[in-house]
């Protein structure tokens, strides 16, 4: 019998015993040990024949993904662009300030220079230009006046708001086609993303290799 042969045979034998070891159960539960059998014998046939199309599957999957993130990455650069010129700002100083709309208080530029992910003088020239363009202000911590906090001008704000209101229909209606499971998937995988990227970045600017990304929850 070739080796070819002699894997379908393990396959189906792995097969019949997996369809036994899963009737003996009770509420459709598995037994370990029913499953991997004397040795491990059914574990390793199923190593041997069914992971092998997993395998092909999620390889060709992740070259596919490799693909598409890269094409995605691009697109956002380029939107994130185009909006910060329609509304004369730096890229990065749009995704500050987009930041900043997210905390709930005024922050120190360290805080900025932590959410960007940018050295505390590239920080410090940034909140300069937000300044300037009467994005923001500084004031002086009432419960600690060696702080200097930086806060959003709503009015301001409500400008860039009101770009980002013109666009959002269209983005919403994409999310029309997905279930709420799949809806709450994406924002997982957001999530993680956010996670991994701000670790990577850390990696980047202390000149470290790259670090392992944040496990399933």
């Amino acid at each position: 019998m070739d080796v070819y042969s002699s894997v379908s045979a393990a396959c189906r034998a792995a097969g019949s015993a997996w369809s036994l070891a899963q009737a003996m159960q009770p509420s459709g539960r598995t037994s370990k040990a029913a499953v991997t059998g004397p040795r491990g014998l059914l574990s390793a046939s199923y190593t041997l024949c069914m992971p092998q199309k997993s395998r092909a599957r999620r390889s060709a999957l992740m070259a596919e993904l490799t693909v598409e993130s890269r094409r995605y990455m691009a697109a956002y650069a380029l939107f994130n662009q185009a909006v910060a010129d329609h509304l004369r700002l730096h890229p990065t100083d749009l995704q500050c300030l987009n930041l900043l709309s997210l905390e709930t208080v005024p922050v120190t530029t360290g805080r900025i220079a932590e959410l960007t992910g940018l050295t505390t003088g590239s920080a410090t020239r940034l909140v300069d230009r937000l300044e300037r363009g009467g994005y923001v202000t500084r004031e002086r911590d009432t419960a600690d006046r060696r702080r200097v906090l930086v806060t959003t001008v709503p009015e301001r704000m409500a400008e860039i708001g009101a770009v980002w209101e013109r666009l959002n229909g269209a983005w919403a209606a994409m999310f029309e086609a997905y279930d709420d499971d799949e809806v709450a998937l994406l924002i997982a995988h957001m999530r993680r993303t956010v996670e991994l990227s701000a670790l990577q970045v850390t990696a980047l600017r202390e000149g470290a290799p790259s670090v392992p990304g944040p496990g399933r929850a």
